[in-house]
């Protein structure tokens, strides 16, 4: 289950910003993940409370929101939301496609207490 390694690696990064912010707790977590990004949300919230077990993180939510896989058409120059099997241009229909989004996992939001 590579979601533990990742979880560890969100919490490293929390750590590093709850120590720029003086913070001494962080209670919300928002992530953000593509449906190509190899990541699954349900094991990823399953991992989060392992890793975070014992860190400034302990007991935060962790709230994940998946965005859309974007695909720009080299055709028409339009971007458009694509289906995640089918890297289809919604306005004329080309392969010609490059990935906007959608395989990426980002730290959107954090929530932090301090003293």
């Amino acid at each position: 289950m590579h979601e533990l390694a990742i979880c560890q690696d969100v919490i490293l990064q929390l750590e590093r910003l709850a120590s720029e912010h003086q913070a001494t707790k962080i209670t919300e977590v928002l992530l953000e993940i593509g449906p190509l990004s190899g990541v699954e949300p349900p094991l990823l919230q399953a991992a989060y409370s392992i890793a975070s077990a014992d860190s400034i993180a302990a007991g935060a939510i962790l709230k994940i929101e998946t965005s859309p896989v974007r695909v720009y058409c080299q055709q028409c120059g339009k971007a458009s939301v694509a289906k995640v099997n089918q890297l289809l241009c919604g306005h004329c229909g080309d392969w010609h496609t490059e990935l906007i989004s959608g395989d990426q996992m980002t730290l959107k939001h954090v929530e932090m207490e301090s003293d």
